[in-house]
């Protein structure tokens, strides 16, 4: 009876722990090649996203493209310290636990391209793309952009290799690359894809056709 009884325990340990690293393993795969989830704790991307948005953030396009401009992506700032070590490592890949700060932001400028931040005819800050103005419907507003200062990054400047520059919605409320400079590529996590919370503004981010 007392072996029937240690047969029966162990099975279950076993079935539990197959059953925890099952679970991990489908996390760890669904996370790194199809997508998260993700929500919004400011009003840097106001109107766009509001605070408590919940978005899905797809993966899979990281393997065959490259953002292209509009594209709303979730990354890692520069001044974000990312360790490597398999504990730091595992917490990235699952979400347990991970306490990385993780930014959203719009692709604005690509590599290669001269971009800068300044004041157009209309007497607004406007972004310029190889001096060009960009149209830009989706901000807070023309009026609503942070004066350009002699320490940020307002350009004009040509963007290097394999980086961006990452811009907020809310140009007068958002700590993007004016702020701390043109993001590496490998710091990017994924596209926001699709707004499901909450169900009144369930939203579709298709890519946008600029002018």
């Amino acid at each position: 009876m007392f072996d029937i009884k240690n047969e029966k325990i162990k099975a279950f340990v076993k079935e539990t722990v197959d059953t925890i690293v099952f679970v991990v393993v489908a996390v760890i795969i669904i996370r790194f090649f199809i997508g998260e989830i993700r929500w919004i704790p400011s009003l840097s991307m106001y109107p766009t996203l509001q605070v408590k948005d919940r978005l899905f953030v797809e993966r899979v396009s990281r393997f065959y493209t490259t953002p292209k401009r509009g594209d709303i992506m979730i990354f890692y700032p520069p001044e974000t310290h990312l360790s490597y070590d398999p504990i730091s490592v595992f917490k990235r890949l699952t979400g347990f636990g991970c306490k990385d700060d993780a930014f959203i932001k719009r692709v604005i400028g690509l590599p290669g391209e001269k971009y800068e931040i300044k004041i157009a005819d209309d007497g607004n800050y406007h972004v310029f793309i190889n001096d060009k103005m960009l149209n830009e419907d989706y901000t807070n507003g023309e009026e609503s952009y942070s004066v350009c200062t002699a320490e940020m990054f307002c350009g004009p400047e040509i963007i290097p290799e394999k980086h961006y520059l990452m811009l907020g919605d809310n140009r007068g409320n958002s700590k993007d690359g004016r702020y701390w400079g043109l993001l590496p590529q490998d710091r990017f996590i994924g596209r926001a894809k699709l707004r499901f919370w909450p169900f009144t503004r369930i939203r579709y981010f298709a890519q946008i056709k600029y002018e």
